[in-house]
């Protein structure tokens, strides 16, 4: 039997993931539509990585194998991974976590019914339990990007949309990705390259379905687990600023303030408590600088953060 002609790539890069690769694999087999082909880029790991992503693609021609002897880094594997796309559309999926089986074929099947850019699903995280993980609830600020659905979709009418920052929630046309890579050397790569996403899209598709399972590791050592690190909080604090500054400057003021309220009821708890015990006085000087840049934006005035938002972190 032939397999179909692939017209979405996924780019699925992974480093020292040996424990979560296997059901990151099973989930792209078990699609439903069956047109992808994905590039696993093995970025320097040092355990059975390499080897897991070897045998996929020697038992299936849908994988290709791209071998990183030392680590480049995520943003930078991703745009490895994106100079070798040759299909209409892309994805991603980061290699610890999981597709729905229907994902492609919701995501690409609206937009080849769209003349969007780009479709965006919702996404539910894998926590810990016992020996495994069970999949949690839709949080209320992914629903609120994602639901109810909307087609054909701008963020001048949606400005809500700017919640779902991830990348791996996403299908996109690849002619999106021309000019757009992800920054290099940092962490919290997703947040600039998603609000350009939104902003430069003539228009986008937003569905409430789950498309994907993100993993929060049991041993705390995925990076937005890692945030009492100083480096770390100094490239999560850079993303939520170049974030609100691509929205700034394309005039999108309603979806600045919509990101003020989520950054508010969220973040800015959990850093402050970091901050009061953190043993570097940098910390906190960085943490307070950013909220005072957040005060002096014109849309602050507008913003009105749910207190409540913050329990469905544990959801």
């Amino acid at each position: 039997m032939t397999a179909p002609t692939p017209i979405v790539t996924l780019i699925v890069p992974g480093r020292d993931i040996a424990a979560f690769a296997p059901a990151a694999l099973d989930s792209l087999r078990a699609q439903t539509d069956e047109r992808w082909r994905a590039i696993l880029i093995d970025d320097g790991s040092t355990d059975d990585t390499g080897a897991i992503f070897a045998d996929a693609a020697a038992r299936d021609a849908r994988f290709t194998v791209i071998r990183h002897e030392a680590s480049i880094g995520l943003g930078a594997a991703r745009n490895v991974g994106l100079a070798r796309v040759d299909t209409p559309f892309t994805g991603f999926l980061d290699a610890d976590d999981e597709l729905i089986p229907d994902a492609l074929a919701t995501l690409v099947g609206t937009l080849e019914r769209t003349e969007s850019d780009f479709a965006a699903g919702a996404y539910v995280r894998l926590r810990p339990q016992g020996r495994g993980y069970v999949p949690g609830r839709v949080q209320p600020w992914v629903a609120a990007a994602t639901s109810p659905a909307r087609l054909g979709t701008t963020l001048a009418e949606h400005p809500q949309a700017v919640s779902n920052i991830v990348a791996w929630s996403k299908v996109s046309r690849t002619a999106l990705w021309t000019d757009l890579r992800f920054p290099e050397g940092v962490a919290y790569e997703d947040q600039v390259v998603a609000q350009t996403m939104y902003t430069r899209a003539r228009t986008f598709d937003v569905l409430p379905d789950v498309v994907v399972r993100w993993r929060v590791r049991a041993d705390g050592t995925s990076i937005t687990q890692s945030k009492a690190q100083l480096p770390v909080l100094r490239d999560y604090l850079a993303a939520l600023r170049g974030g609100i500054r691509v929205l700034q400057e394309a005039g999108a003021h309603a979806a600045v303030t919509a990101r003020l309220d989520l950054i508010l009821a969220m973040d800015v708890a959990p850093l402050r408590e970091i901050a009061d015990t953190h043993p570097d006085p940098a910390y906190a000087a960085e943490v307070s600088a950013f909220l005072a840049e957040l005060r002096a934006l014109p849309e602050f005035a507008d913003a009105r953060p749910d207190p409540t938002l913050a329990d469905a972190l544990a959801w």
